[in-house]
């Protein structure tokens, strides 16, 4: 019984060698074809994200030209306008600590407030167009106190009705 006890699990383990080193020879011969491919995969196939990243790259330059000082840095535009759009949508958890890293970069807070501030006197903003939330979200990044003047004068617009 003793030399039974010792046989089984010495064959169990040698079966499970044995098995395992056949799976990963099987997945090392597979590999060797994926580096060719990842090349490929490397290069955006779908031309709207190459689009979009050019779109994303050009509003932080415009607001790099736009913005004197450190609220025109890459890092508190992405981090700002993150912050006053998850204020906007009432995600005040999340909404903070992006804030607590816009303050660790050394991202000016006053900027946050004017910019949410343009943002609440522009009026509601439909809930299913997230587009033009971060529309309106980057125009006031750019200039808070324009966008608040056009927003709290109508007759400035043009879109004044009797």
């Amino acid at each position: 019984m003793s030399l039974f006890s010792r046989v089984v699990p010495a064959a169990l383990c040698a079966a499970f060698f044995v098995v395992s080193s056949n799976a990963a020879f099987a997945q090392q011969q597979g590999g060797d074809a994926k580096p060719a491919d990842k090349p490929a995969a490397a290069t955006p196939a779908n031309p709207d994200a190459a689009k979009d990243a050019q779109k994303k790259a050009d509003e932080f330059a415009e607001a790099a030209a736009a913005i004197n000082g450190p609220a025109g840095n890459p890092e508190c535009v992405w981090l700002g306008r993150r912050v006053v759009n998850l204020l906007w949508r009432d995600d005040m958890d999340t909404a903070f600590r992006h804030l607590d890293l816009y303050d660790r970069f050394g991202c000016p807070g006053p900027h946050i407030q004017a910019t949410f501030r343009c943002v609440v006197r522009q009026g509601t903003i439909d809930p299913k167009a997230t587009e033009s939330l971060t529309a309106r979200v980057h125009a006031c990044w750019l200039n808070p106190t324009a966008a608040t003047a056009t927003a709290s004068n109508p007759q400035a617009t043009g879109t004044a009705t009797k």
